[in-house]
């Protein structure tokens, strides 16, 4: 019989205090897969033959941590604790599914979670979860998986991605066959999972593996229309394909530009990832403590950023159109896709927050390309370009990037990419390391110095008047109080003059 020992803490003190209890309790699912792997505990499991809610108090208490009732009627409860560093573990109790611990692994989702320990360590395993451990195969536990809990369809792929796996094709077969299923669970339930697999490397292919299983539909219906619908050069793929493609090489973009490393892909030139460490490089820190900000709901920047990706062109099949030349065009693509990311991500229960980042990054996708081709950029356009994204500007970067990458591929041309490098460098510096000075310059005076000085009422235009202000000294036009007050003189006599 295989022998599993686990870290004593904290499964000793879990241990003791359901002896002293009189309870049984069993290491499962999750933890016990995690440790046959070598991986790092950072979530428990533990069914409880019974009080597994006070035992979780106690464990709380014990260990200085705070208990959450999960589930009452499931009796069912969770420990938080910190550990040195920040790190947080979650120790989820839960009391049998059943009234013995076999039924309760056979009610389990996959045979890679349907795994137990007993109190010596031995290894209890009623659904051949070892085997396809070794194999590195997700096998749900019966054809009763998925319908038992829809959510699990979603997750069959979010643990093959994470571990490296393969759903077996019998569970793929099941997964076809119960997709329509996704609709049951709630949308928040849905959303986490999601975003969860979205986070991961290799976000592109389980998105195609969400497609062929047939669940795509049910969570981002929008792609669906992306199929097919054809691009001109230098565009090399319909825009289906090159969501995908931009997705996989955004992670590549944001893997170099917060110092992970130049990564390879078949699709972008060796080359070009060496361009970018070099010109990113100044700022991987800065880069990689932006994209860590949580956003809400424990989704961070970064996870908003690849959903923004998947989501960046949803307009384009509305606003395709031909021109004389034969060449299609998506004219207002972006602003369209803007309306349709944010009813979608609506429906999934984002908060207002997460909808507006990825409304930003959507809507401004193409700016940075257009300042590229605008000629030189000026510290007005650069004062512009973050007044109308904010913090999401650096997101729109990234993406730009990874755009410009996606459409050209193999086709890359050195001048055009040399110059979306050079422009990418001026935001992120401005951003990054000149942003008092323009990208939000202290106020050289405030709406009641402007009232005062220009016998003006309360009003909208005192805001606009700051905003004009605020702009001249991004731009550098104005350096003082006095010639801020000048400026706003002027400003001012135009409008008694009929001007607004």
């Amino acid at each position: 019989m295989k022998t599993v020992s686990l870290p004593d803490w904290p499964w000793q003190t879990v241990r003791a205090l359901a002896a002293e209890r009189g309870a049984r309790v069993w290491p499962v699912g999750g933890a016990v897969r995690d440790v046959l792997l070598g991986r790092s505990l950072r979530d428990w499991d533990f069914a409880v033959d019974y009080g597994a809610m006070k035992l979780a108090r106690a464990v709380a208490d014990a260990l200085g941590g705070a208990y959450y009732p999960l589930d009452e009627e499931r009796d069912t409860g969770r420990v938080v604790l910190v550990e040195k560093g920040g790190v947080r573990l979650d120790l989820d109790f839960a009391a049998l599914r059943g009234d013995s611990l076999e039924v309760d692994l056979l009610a389990r989702d996959f045979t890679i979670n349907a795994l137990a320990l007993d109190e010596t360590g031995a290894l209890i395993d009623v659904t051949g979860g070892l085997v396809d451990l070794e194999d590195g195969c997700v096998r749900a536990v019966s054809d009763q998986a998925f319908q038992d809990d829809p959510l699990r369809l979603l997750r069959a792929v979010r643990i093959a991605a994470e571990l490296g796996f393969q759903v077996e094709p019998q569970t793929v077969a099941w997964m076809q066959h119960d997709a329509y299923l996704l609709v049951e669970p709630s949308a928040e339930r849905v959303r986490d999972e999601f975003v969860r697999l979205l986070s991961l490397p290799g976000a592109a292919a389980s998105v195609e593996q969400l497609d062929a299983f047939g669940l795509l539909p049910l969570v981002l219906p929008e792609l669906e229309a992306l199929k097919g619908v054809e691009q001109s050069p230098p565009h090399r793929y319909d825009v289906w394909r090159h969501t995908l493609t931009i997705v996989d090489v955004l992670e590549g973009v944001v893997a170099v530009a917060t110092g992970q490393g130049e990564p390879s892909s078949a699709d972008v030139p060796s080359t070009a990832w060496g361009d970018l460490a070099r010109t990113l490089g100044q700022f991987t820190g800065n880069v990689a403590d932006h994209l860590a900000v949580e956003v809400s709901s424990g989704h961070d920047r970064s996870q908003l950023l690849k959903l923004a990706a998947l989501l960046h062109d949803v307009g384009k099949p509305k606003t395709q159109s031909e021109g004389d030349d034969g060449r299609i065009h998506f004219y207002n693509h972006e602003l369209v896709g803007v309306q349709m990311a944010a009813a979608r991500m609506r429906e999934l229960r984002f908060s207002r927050d997460e909808i507006e980042r990825v409304r930003t990054i959507v809507g401004a996708h193409m700016r940075p390309a257009h300042l590229a081709r605008a000629g030189d950029l000026t510290r007005r356009a650069i004062y512009r370009f973050f007044r109308a994204t904010s913090c999401g500007g650096v997101d729109v970067v990234l993406l730009c990037l990874a755009d410009h990458l996606a459409t050209w591929g193999p086709n890359l041309q050195e001048a055009r990419w040399a110059r979306r490098l050079e422009v990418a460098e001026t935001l992120l510096t401005h951003w990054f390391d000149r942003y008092a000075e323009t990208v939000e310059p202290p106020l050289l005076l405030n709406g009641g110095e402007l009232m005062a000085e220009l016998g003006l009422e309360p009003g909208p235009r005192i805001g606009r008047l700051l905003r004009v202000l605020q702009e001249a000294q991004a731009a550098g036009e104005v350096q003082t109080r006095e010639e801020a007050l000048g400026l706003a003189k002027r400003i001012a006599k135009g409008w008694g003059d009929g001007g607004s």
